[in-house]
């Protein structure tokens, strides 16, 4: 009787654990099958995820290539004269920079000295031209910054001026470090010197930061501050200081030049001698 107990007990227990292996094995082989269905799902959503980048990209070079083709004559005309002017910068001998950070350096010249070269080299062509510096404040968004480039401000038919902006070092305000092949590629489209209009210069600045938050997303690299939308439009679309080279004048802050300042007589300026003050507004 005992041996049997003993072993009836014997049979239950390996009853038990036969019955607890099987349920764990059964929980593991489920376990199994939802991550092979897991597997397959994200083979699935890499490939959309594949397809949708594939069509950013695309949709990246032919909103730049159209932003880029919208030149007018005008445009292309300064945009000769400012390439020109590039080219002497690089072929003086000694560089075209005399102040002391040309002395500290030894050779080259600085981003200031270049770009006064180039706007009194458009000066003498003819062109309105003068240095321009923005600053902007910061944000919770951007950094705090400052930035100078050239402008020419252009008459128009219908009497009104606009700014055609002139950027030396364009497509370097873009580069990335770990920018990925198809934003490297976008970079190389884009002209060394920039020469357009607000609304130009406007467009392939939105096309450029977007891709440069694809490329960020696609590397698993953190968005710098400095390369969001606002921080670049900031740069060349703030309102600026515009200075003439040589600094012969003050430095002018210019809002709209497409509405050029009026004038008008105030009754409460009147002298006595007859003549009446002339008041800007």
């Amino acid at each position: 009787m005992v041996v049997a107990e003993a072993a009836a007990a014997a049979g239950n227990e390996m009853s038990l654990s036969n019955m607890v292996l099987g349920f764990y094995e059964e929980a593991e082989r489920e376990r199994w099958a939802e991550e092979a269905g897991d597997g397959s799902d994200d083979e699935g959503s890499s490939g959309g995820a594949e397809t949708e980048s594939s069509a950013f990209w695309q949709e990246q070079r032919s909103l730049l290539n159209e932003a880029l083709a919208k030149r007018r004559s005008v445009e292309r005309r300064i945009q000769a004269d400012a390439e020109e002017a590039v080219r002497q910068v690089r072929a003086t001998p000694g560089g075209v920079c005399s102040c002391a950070r040309r002395a500290a350096a030894g050779a080259g010249a600085c981003r200031g000295c270049a770009l006064r070269f180039v706007a009194e080299r458009l000066r003498d062509a003819g062109y309105n031209s003068a240095i321009c510096r923005t600053k902007w404040c910061r944000t919770p968004e951007i950094p705090s910054g400052e930035h100078s480039y050239v402008d020419v401000v252009v008459p128009t038919r219908s009497g009104k001026a606009v700014r055609v902006v002139i950027e030396p070092g364009f497509r370097a305000e873009f580069e990335m470090a770990r920018g990925g092949a198809e934003y490297r590629a976008l970079v190389a489209a884009l002209p060394e010197v920039f020469v357009g209009r607000s609304e130009r210069l406007r467009a392939v600045v939105r096309v450029m930061c977007d891709a440069a938050r694809q490329c960020a997303r696609e590397s698993g690299m953190h968005m710098a501050p400095w390369r969001k939308h606002r921080y670049m439009e900031a740069k060349w679309l703030g309102t600026p200081e515009r200075v003439a080279p040589g600094g012969g004048g003050p430095a002018v802050a210019v809002g709209s030049p497409e509405k050029p300042p009026r004038f008008r007589a105030s009754m409460l300026t009147l002298d006595f001698g007859g003549r009446t003050a002339v008041e800007v507004v």
